[in-house]
Order: structure tokens, then sequence, then C-alpha cells
């Protein structure tokens, strides 16, 4: 099995907490943090002084993007985040934080240059939404590999709400529809406002608010760069 590849078996434990928790919430509303404009030299030299000069360097990097993403389409968005953040590095959690299933921030994941499935996914949703794509077409989706019996997180668009999503992934790095992902067997999906439970590629059904998602609070609470963590393995 190649670790680079698929999420730490760890996570199998940790989806059946997630499904448990989804079946007991309620229906609310919670909303991402919405876009604001970005202090750049604060991010990039922060970013410098806590994982150094290469950091700074992806940060800036990081800015391209967003610059040249300007203009485009939301399908050429996505191509460009994608291909942008498949470059970073697959580790564990537990080799990179010490800590089973830790959801790193975009700036953690750009800083220290690698992450898990959790963290290629997340770090893709929120430059997607700070490029002006709607929430709500956006879902970070826990699913089932088949290939290997393992779970791992993608990031799926929604071009309408009852289209089938396209499927942003670090394991095959083309954007294709899911109906393309035979390998991967949706599980539930959730956003900065809903959650769902999905019962077959690219239906859902609601569940309630993502607010109930420890994991989820956790990091939007740790989004900036003023609550970085150092990691436990330094990959440069």
């Amino acid at each position: 099995m190649n670790g680079r590849l698929y999420c730490s078996k760890l996570a199998c434990r940790k989806v059946c907490q997630f499904i448990l928790l989804a079946l007991t919430l309620a229906i609310s509303c919670l909303y991402a943090s919405p876009t604001q404009k970005l202090d750049r030299e604060h991010i990039t030299s922060t970013l410098e002084s806590k994982y150094g000069e290469r950091a700074g360097k992806r940060a800036r990097a990081w800015f391209r993007v967003l610059d040249e993403a300007q203009g485009l389409s939301e399908k050429e968005k996505m191509t460009k985040v994608n291909n942008f953040f498949n470059l970073f590095r697959f580790v564990d959690d537990i080799k990179l934080w010490g800590d089973s299933n830790y959801w790193s921030t975009p700036m953690e994941f750009i800083g220290v240059n690698g992450g898990d499935c959790e963290d290629f996914s997340i770090a893709k949703y929120f430059t997607l939404l700070q490029l002006g794509v709607p929430e709500e077409k956006l879902r970070i989706t826990m699913v089932k590999a088949t290939s290997v019996n393992q779970y791992h997180m993608v990031l799926a668009y929604y071009e309408t709400p009852s289209a089938i999503p396209w499927v942003l992934d670090n394991l095959d790095t083309r954007i294709k529809p899911a109906t393309q992902r035979k390998d991967l067997l949706p599980v539930y999906s959730f956003n900065g406002r809903q959650l769902w439970l999905n019962k077959e590629k690219g239906r859902g059904v609601l569940a309630g608010s993502s607010k109930k998602l420890a994991k989820w609070n956790d990091l939007k609470y740790r989004l900036g760069v003023e609550r970085l963590r150092q990691p436990k393995l330094r990959l440069e």
C-alpha cells in the first residue's frame, strides 16, 4: 500500500464517529467566513518566519495563482487550483503533526509543503472560495477508495444543485465527473453551511448543519496565520 497516496487507516475509525454524529444533527445554517482581502505581505512574512524561506516562496506562488485565476471560468479556476495543490507532498497526520487526525489550515498546508487528503481538499476549497466560486457549489467529501479499502477525502464541485459533481483529488489528478470515479464511494460531504449523507455518486441527503463537526469548527477557528502549528516532521 502506498502511504504517499492514501489516507491513513486511522481515518477508518474516525469516519464512523462522523456518521454517528451526523445522524443527530438538527438543520440550521452556518456560513463560512466571507471572502476578504488578504494581507499578502503579512501572510508571506509570517509563513517565512514560522516555516522557513521556501514557505514564503510557496505563499507568493499561491498569490500568483489567485491573480492569474481572476477572470477565468469556474472550471478553469478549479483546474488551476487543483494543479497547484497537487504538487504538494502527501504525508500522514501522525508523521507530520504527531496527531492521528489533524485538519491543517490552508496556510499550514502551504507552510509545511504537505499534508494528507483532508488538507489537500480543504486548501482547494478555501482557495476556490477566495476566487469567488459560490460556497453552495463546493462540498468537501469523504469517500471510500474501494481499490485499497480505505477512506479518503476529495473536493466536489456542483455546477448546479442537481448536477453530477466534478471531483478534485490528489490521487487521480485529472478533474473528472463522479460517474467516472468508480473507485470512490461517497459517505458524507459538507461545506460551511450544511452536512449531507451520501447514498450514491452526486446525490446526498441533507443531514443538518456542518457546525456540529468538531474538526470543522476547530479548523475555522485556526484560519489565517495567527494560530499556526509547528509540525513534528520537517519536510524541507
